[in-house]
């Protein structure tokens, strides 16, 4: 695998950093103690994979800073690949992207009342789920797009079936007056990841009711969408126009179609030391050596992002060897044990990629920590430097 152009994320607020070609990622002399470093081409190829093998088109899900991956160079890379939407939760994050440039429609979901006005300015769909929501975006004259939510069953967000036909009527009117467009509607999976789809048809049906509804009404909605990543493999659902891709996209690969992990955590040793048999490692000596051996300090705790919860569990990949995370995790660092190998500070050090290796896998984390992928990539924190590569397979 070759790296080419290697850029960090402005959306990070640190001066961008370009390197060589580098034949793997443990050679490049990391800017920092740590970086998290991006792979865009398998960015690419995840929505590709899902411009194949789905016939909806896809919308990708850049919150949350792009799940911890850079919000603004992953849906660049997004777009390029094909993806025609864009999807985030918060008014800021629709933002980011308007002001980096992408002109791709963008649909956000949370909002505040006095962010309508600054959403409608660079025309960015809102979700809607109740009339009053609707009239408070009546009253910012600036919003020109929305799109109405049905709550289909996850009973989260969205209209309830039983006030359907008031908000769908309230909205014809105002569309009617020119007030706004309703250009799309939509729901959310409770089971999206489950293989047999059963909850998802039930709510795609509700879903299909209420665009039903809405034409009724009078409103003629360019996009309909429902599925999340596996639930666009799972359920068949032709009448809807748009995939809305989160997981996926970061190579969360939930059904195994062949996605391709989107980042590895690096970083690298820092202190090197000798324990004698019995000696304890870290907070509250959780760890007492049964033997003499090397310790390494790792300079990632769990204000970067390493679930304190997976200490005595987690590994991580050093000199192709895998080291066990040993003693508590702090907030700033953990300790490994080498064992018997002459490890030296300034060595790499691997704390998650795509396996390939033999290193640890995001997912590998999450099973230690108890929790899914998403929380892990979401986790890594600012101290962390994003670098971009684009890298050949």
């Amino acid at each position: 695998m070759t790296a080419m152009t290697l850029v960090q994320s402005p959306t990070r607020h640190r001066p961008a950093v370009r390197g060589t070609a580098v034949r793997g990622p443990a050679v490049r002399e990391m800017a920092g103690l740590s970086e998290a470093v991006v792979d865009l081409s398998a960015v690419r190829d995840n929505v590709r994979t899902f411009r194949r093998l789905v016939p909806q088109g896809v919308m990708a899900v850049v919150k949350a800073d792009a799940f911890g991956h850079g919000a603004v160079p992953v849906a660049r890379a997004a777009v390029e690949a094909g993806a025609i939407w864009l999807g985030v939760a918060r008014a800021e994050e629709a933002l980011q992207l308007r002001a980096a440039g992408l002109i791709v429609p963008i649909l956000t979901w949370l909002y505040d009342a006095a962010e309508l006005m600054l959403l409608g300015d660079v025309d960015v769909d809102v979700s809607v789920s109740t009339v009053a929501e609707l009239q408070r975006v009546v009253s910012n004259p600036s919003v020109h797009h929305v799109q109405l939510k049905l709550d289909t069953g996850l009973h989260r967000s969205g209209s309830a079936p039983d006030q359907w036909i008031e908000l769908t009527r309230a909205a014809a009117h105002y569309e009617a007056l020119g007030a706004l467009t309703v250009r799309g509607i939509w729901s959310h999976l409770s089971h999206g990841d489950s293989q047999d789809a059963v909850q998802s048809r039930r709510q795609l049906q509700l879903l299909r009711t209420g665009v039903v509804l809405a034409r009724r009404a009078g409103l003629r909605p360019s996009v309909v969408h429902l599925a999340n990543s596996a639930g666009a493999i799972t359920l068949d659902a032709p009448d809807c126009d748009l995939a809305r891709i989160g997981a996926g996209l970061y190579g969360i690969d939930e059904l195994n179609i062949g996605l391709r992990p989107t980042m590895r955590l690096m970083s690298k040793l820092i202190q090197v030391r000798r324990v004698r048999i019995g000696e304890g490692v870290s907070y509250g000596h959780d760890f007492i050596a049964d033997r003499d051996t090397t310790v390494a300090l790792v300079p990632l705790g769990y204000a970067d992002g390493i679930p304190r919860i997976s200490t005595g569990q987690a590994s991580v990949l050093c000199r192709g060897v895998r080291m066990p995370v040993i003693g508590r995790i702090a907030m700033d660092q953990f300790v490994v044990d080498a064992g018997e190998l002459p490890v030296e500070a300034g060595e790499p050090v691997t704390i998650f990629g795509d396996g390939s290796r033999g290193e640890p896998t995001a997912q590998d984390w999450a099973d230690w920590a108890g929790t899914i992928p998403h929380e892990i990539y979401c986790g890594i924190g600012s101290r962390v430097a994003r670098r971009y590569e684009e890298a050949a397979r």
